[in-house]
C-alpha cells in the first residue's frame, strides 16, 4: 500500500477511514502485511531503537528523581504476612475474626507490599492503529513505547505479561519475570500480524480483569477509537494500578484540505464523500477528539489512573519521563 492511511472521526467516533492520498481513491482493502510499516523495519534496528530510548529514559529518570528507577513500576498491592496480638490503637478493620473467634486472644492481620510486581500491557493492534505515515504509523509508536517499558520493567525485575488484542486475542504471554519473556514479548511486538481489523476495547479489558488475580500495573495503549468501553475500564482503574497511553495521529485533529474525496472505513467495510474543506467538517473533527480526550483523561483522573496522550509523530521519551515523575511521587 503506497501513500499513507489517514483517520477522519464522525460523530458517532466509530469509523476509521483510510485514504490513498497519491490518487485520492478509497483503499480498496486492508491487509496487515502492507499497512503495518514496522514489518519493513530488521529486527537488530528495533532493538537498536528500543535501547536508545532505554538509555535516554534512565539517564533522565536517575538525573531528575536522584532514586530508585524500580519505583516507577512499584505497586500499591499488598499480601498476608502474619498474624500478631491485637494492641491498643491497631485499625480494628484488620482483626482476624476467625482466629480470634477461638478464644486464645483477639488477633490482626500483617500485610507487607508484594515483592513480585506485575506490569502487564494491553495492546490495541486494530487496523485503526495503522494509520498514520507509511513511515510512522500510530501502531509503530505503540510497539516502541511499549516496548521500552517492557525493558525497564523486566530489568527491575518484575513480572511483566502482554496481551494484544483487535475484537479477538492476537497474542497473549502470561506474566513472568524471565529474561525469556521479556524478549519474547519484544519479538511478539515485532512480528505480530494482527489476524483481525475490527475492535473491541471493552471485551480485551475484561479479559485483563480476568486473567490478573491480583493487583498489578496494567498499560493500555490504544487510540481509543470504540464505544462502551467506559464501564469495564472504570472497574479496571479500581482494581489495578492503572496507566493509560492515548495514541493519536496529528490528522485526526488538523485534517488536511485536500477537496472532496472518497474514504474508506477500514474496519467496516464502508467507503463514503466527505468534503475536508468544509470549516465546520474539521471543526466537528477536531472537537469530537477533544471530546474524547476528556472524557478519558477524567475518567482516570477520576479513578487515580495515569493518562498520557502521545502523537505519533512526536518525540514521546520526553512524556514518558515525566509520567516516571509523576509516579515516582
Amino acid at each position: 500500500m503506497h501513500g499513507f492511511l489517514r483517520y477522519f472521526c464522525t460523530k458517532s467516533r466509530s469509523a476509521k477511514f483510510g485514504i490513498d492520498s497519491h490518487n485520492l481513491t478509497a483503499t480498496q482493502q486492508l491487509c496487515p502485511a502492507q499497512a503495518v510499516s514496522w514489518l519493513l523495519c530488521p529486527m537488530d534496528e528495533f532493538l537498536a531503537r528500543l535501547r536508545n530510548f532505554d538509555i535516554r529514559i534512565r539517564k533522565a529518570v536517575n538525573s531528575q528523581m536522584r532514586g530508585s528507577f524500580r519505583s516507577v513500576f512499584k505497586g500499591t498491592g499488598l499480601e498476608f504476612a502474619d498474624l500478631r496480638t491485637y494492641q491498643y490503637g491497631d485499625d480494628v478493620r484488620a482483626i482476624d475474626w476467625n482466629v480470634s473467634s477461638k478464644g486464645h486472644g483477639t488477633f490482626v492481620k500483617v500485610f507487607r507490599e508484594e515483592k513480585d510486581q506485575t506490569v502487564f500491557f494491553v495492546v490495541d493492534v486494530s487496523a485503526s492503529q495503522q494509520v498514520g505515515p507509511s513511515h510512522r504509523a500510530k501502531l509503530d509508536t505503540t510497539k516502541e513505547v511499549c516496548g521500552v517499558l517492557a525493558m525497564s520493567a523486566i530489568r527491575e525485575a518484575s513480572h511483566v505479561g502482554l496481551y494484544c488484542f483487535s475484537d479477538q486475542k492476537e497474542r497473549y504471554i502470561k506474566p513472568s519475570n524471565s529474561m525469556k519473556t521479556g524478549y519474547q514479548l519484544i519479538m511478539s511486538l515485532f512480528k505480530l500480524q494482527p489476524e483481525s481489523i475490527r475492535t473491541n476495547l471493552a471485551d480485551a479489558i475484561l479479559f485483563t480483569l480476568n486473567v490478573l488475580k491480583r493487583r498489578s500495573v496494567v498499560i493500555l495503549l490504544s487510540d481509543f477509537i470504540d464505544q462502551s468501553y467506559e464501564h469495564n475500564l472504570k472497574a479496571l482503574a479500581k482494581k489495578h494500578d492503572l496507566v493509560v497511553i492515548h495514541l493519536y495521529d496529528q490528522r485526526e485533529v488538523n485534517l488536511p484540505e485536500l477537496g472532496i474525496i472518497p474514504v474508506h472505513d477500514v474496519e467496516t467495510g464502508r467507503t463514503t464523500w466527505i468534503n475536508t474543506s468544509s470549516r465546520s467538517f474539521r471543526n466537528t473533527l477536531r472537537d469530537s477528539f477533544r471530546q474524547t480526550q476528556t472524557r478519558l483523561e477524567r475518567l482516570c483522573k477520576q479513578y487515580n489512573a495515569n493518562y498520557l496522550a502521545l502523537e505519533s509523530q512526536e518525540d514521546f521519551v520526553p512524556k514518558l519521563v515525566e509520567l516516571f515523575r509523576i509516579r515516582r511521587y
